[in-house]
């Protein structure tokens, strides 16, 4: 981990094309330790749930360098490293899964479901399922394991109002109006160093596991799983 976060440290302050070339060393060295950190999320994931068997790091890992192509920022480089695992496609999955961000003063861990919006009938059947199983939902974030982790889906991305179809006065009508489904646990350097911070991160994940459970029924329903 340590090794990771100095390289990305170095990275930010130097986000240019030349510098890389020059330190293409580091960055194979940082890289190679983040393949190894990736097999082992793969696998102490799929201890407790086999949608991570056979998964390999090639299929989770995101790349480092950026599509700048439609973006005003222009830098080259992204200033974290990802993995996310999940079945049927790894990091190109529309299943519910579990990502671990290595990002100096911001790395995190998430579970559930990003970007459903990419595919408009399966944004539209969460929120149904969300609507008719609240109760359900209301008891997988009340589990004690669950809140010594998180505490309710990330509100970083939402509509203003609810989506039409819904009734406004919803209980949870905040859980409608998200465009992604998905829990987030911020992760200090101190903790990520510390003998206990690998511990943390897979209890975190397994602590995850019934919310991806609930939400991939749907998932699964929808693209045909």
């Amino acid at each position: 981990m340590q090794q990771i976060l100095e390289f990305l440290k170095q990275l930010i302050a130097n986000n240019n094309r030349e510098w890389f070339a020059e330190h293409k060393d580091l960055y194979i060295a940082a890289h190679d330790e983040f393949i190894g950190i990736s097999e082992r999320f793969i696998h102490d994931i799929s201890l407790f749930d086999p949608q991570a068997r056979g998964l390999q790091p090639k299929d989770c890992i995101f790349r480092i360098y950026r599509d700048t192509r439609f973006s005003a920022d222009k830098t080259p480089y992204k200033n974290h490293m990802g993995v996310y695992v999940a079945s049927h496609g790894g990091r190109k999955s529309m299943r519910g899964g579990y990502y671990l961000h290595l990002q100096p003063g911001a790395s995190m861990m998430a579970a559930g479901v990003w970007c459903p919006d990419h595919e408009k009938t399966l944004l539209k059947e969460l929120r149904y399922a969300i609507y008719d199983n609240s109760d359900e939902l209301e008891k997988i974030f009340a589990a004690k394991h669950f809140r010594k982790h998180f505490t309710d889906f990330d509100k970083s991305y939402t509509l203003k109002k609810v989506p039409q179809g819904f009734p406004t006065d919803f209980e949870h009508a905040d859980w409608l109006k998200l465009k992604m489904f998905c829990v987030m646990r911020p992760l200090s350097e101190e903790l990520l160093v510390s003998p206990q911070g690998w511990s943390t991160i897979i209890d975190a994940c397994q602590a995850a596991k019934p919310l991806n459970d609930f939400l991939n029924y749907t998932v699964d329903e929808v693209l045909g799983y």
